[in-house]
């Protein structure tokens, strides 16, 4: 019996890792530099007899002539195929690099090309001796172990960007911006994308004692949507839904009027955004909805609409416009440079999918948890267009005033507000980008669950503060503050307010900056300066009298530094 154990268990033990000949050499060389045998076998988590036998090997080792990866030299594998496998390295990365498509059909033709071509150098005898090679399924998995090469996906827009015309076009945008007047309020963006509304994720978890879990047929409903707002921030545009019915069966079902949704509703059998929807959405939506705010705000009359190019708004499509929107004007993308210019393609649509993501798997789990439902019962018969559309608006709205105006950092940077203060103007980022990171990272194309993912350095949403800082930490930096101090630093920032409202040129701006600090630096030290009114107030201490022996009284209307000035909204 115990044989039979030890047997199993060398069965099932840990596999023999192989060291490459890359290593084994990197290993003599260190040696050779002075490195004890100790440190050598520390450094790459081996045991010191392996390191011995490696170095009495040295010489032999040091003659091989290996393809990246390789192991061991065996007489059964060709000696030229060493050398297809070098130079096919070379030609993948001088394929990736030219931005062309590399399939393993390419892979492996192209090795039987060079193995063919090698073998006709060599000298006769030496050509009849080498076999014929196939570049078989098991050599090119192979290969792709010891290479370490891998597939991705690609995405069509990145890999055909265009950056030194992006950034030309940035300066002409910026030079038309400061020539032209425009304002941040007036300069609006619009992208469409997909959404697979109803697409349960790919992936799951299992326990320990399951090794798989039974598949299931993906729901692949898909909607168009067509999002707008301008470089503030401060206002959004109804969007456009494109869907693949005219009247679903739930909205007899809910009762719904399409005139009260907060989307415009079209159809088309492919759930496409084309020009004459987009033209409608222009006359019907946009022009009115971007006319009444502006003269709300009592700004002049005059917009500014930037858009890539695409099969929807082709260049002349202003002509379909009314005559009450001829104050409207179209600014097109060059190009391959909308994935580096394109507001709404900076993190915008990003997030509104990943707050979908969230609210639609907190409802499956609210209906699941509370009924008998499975989530794949939940999401075919129980989740309907008219759920969709509440997420939508739900989604849309958690996008924030400061991703919005963020996205605009590489076409128009001065419009960004707090570009000067990005150490202190900082804004929470929305829940969902770290609630959904794990949510579900594999089912498909744009829009689907997959696409949550961390932002990328550089992008607009780097600018939202760190998350979980410690709460020991911010409470000593808080009581290390004197409440006096702030008092006589809101009386400063009070005088400093005014003054820039008053003689800046730009008031808007002026009142969006003020507007900016009041939210993100002076909310903190009012929060300070209410905790330690509120302990004051705790231990006894005699605060109203306290502050009437120390203000004067002149500033008896400005003791409150959390009254009507904090929140003040933008002009």
């Amino acid at each position: 019996m115990a044989p039979m154990q030890k047997k199993a268990g060398k069965k099932g033990g840990k596999k023999k890792e192989m060291i490459t000949v890359e290593v084994k050499k990197e290993m003599i060389e260190k040696y050779e530099r002075g490195m004890r045998v100790a440190e050598i076998a520390r450094f790459y988590k081996k045991s010191t007899s392996t390191i011995c036998t490696i170095l009495k090997r040295k010489e032999e080792i040091r003659g091989l002539d290996a393809a990246k990866g390789v192991t061991r030299i065996s007489k059964q594998r060709p000696r030229v195929l060493e050398d297809v496998e070098k130079l096919l390295l070379v030609w993948i990365n001088e394929k990736r690099l030219a931005g062309d498509t590399v399939t393993e059909n390419f892979i492996c033709e192209k090795a039987k090309a060079l193995y063919a071509d090698l073998v006709s150098k060599l000298p006769r005898a030496s050509a009849e001796r080498e076999e014929g090679f196939k570049a078989s399924r098991g050599w090119f998995d192979n290969f792709k172990r010891r290479s370490g090469i891998r597939s991705v996906a690609r995405h069509r827009e990145a890999v055909s960007s265009d950056a030194t015309a992006a950034e030309a076009f940035a300066a002409e945008f910026q030079e038309l911006m400061a020539s032209e007047g425009y304002l941040p309020e007036q300069v609006f963006n619009c992208d469409e994308t997909g959404l697979f509304w109803r697409e349960m994720p790919k992936r799951t978890y299992v326990t320990e004692e399951e090794s798989a879990a039974p598949g299931h047929k993906p729901l692949k409903d898909r909607l168009s949507l067509l999002f707008c707002a301008n470089a503030s921030g401060d206002f959004k545009v109804k969007p456009l839904l494109v869907h693949h019915s005219e009247n679903p069966r739930a909205f007899k079902k809910c009762q719904v009027q399409k005139s009260q949704l907060n989307v415009l509703w079209r159809s088309n059998s492919q759930a496409w955004v084309t020009r004459v929807l987009f033209v409608e959405w222009i006359n019907e939506v946009f022009g009115p909805a971007v006319k009444k705010y502006l003269l709300e705000r009592s700004l002049p009359l005059k917009a500014l609409l930037v858009m890539g190019s695409a099969p929807a708004h082709p260049p002349g499509f202003e002509d379909d416009l009314l005559e009450e929107f001829e104050f409207l004007k179209v600014k097109f993308l060059p190009p391959n440079t909308a994935p580096i210019l394109q507001p709404m393609g900076q993190q915008v649509i990003s997030n509104f999918k990943k707050l979908y993501t969230k609210a639609l798997l907190q409802r499956c789990f609210e209906v699941t948890e509370g009924t008998g439902l499975t989530p794949r019962e939940f999401w075919k018969s129980h989740f309907h267009i008219v759920s969709c559309l509440r997420i939508i608006d739900k989604a849309w709205d958690g996008v924030t005033q400061r991703t919005l105006n963020s996205a605009w950092r590489k076409l128009w940077p001065d419009c960004v507000l707090g570009r000067d203060l990005e150490g202190l103007a900082r804004e929470q980022p929305p829940p969902a980008v770290d609630e959904t990171t794990s949510l579900g990272k594999s089912t498909g194309p744009e829009g689907r669950v997959h696409d949550v993912q961390e932002p990328a350095a550089g992008e607009p949403m780097e600018l939202h503060c760190e998350q979980g800082r410690p709460v020991m930490e911010t409470s000593a930096a808080a009581a290390a503050l004197d409440p006096d101090e702030i008092r006589e630093m809101f009386k400063m920032w009070e005088t400093v307010q005014k003054f820039v409202e008053k003689h800046h040129p730009h008031k808007a701006v002026a009142a969006r900056a003020v507007h900016l600090l009041n939210e993100t630096a002076m909310s903190h030290f009012r929060d300070v300066l209410r905790r330690t009114q509120k302990q004051a107030s705790r231990d006894g201490f005699p605060v109203k009298a306290a502050r009437k022996a120390k203000d004067p009284p002149e500033a008896a209307d400005r003791r409150d530094p959390v009254g009507e000035r904090e929140g003040r909204p933008a002009q």
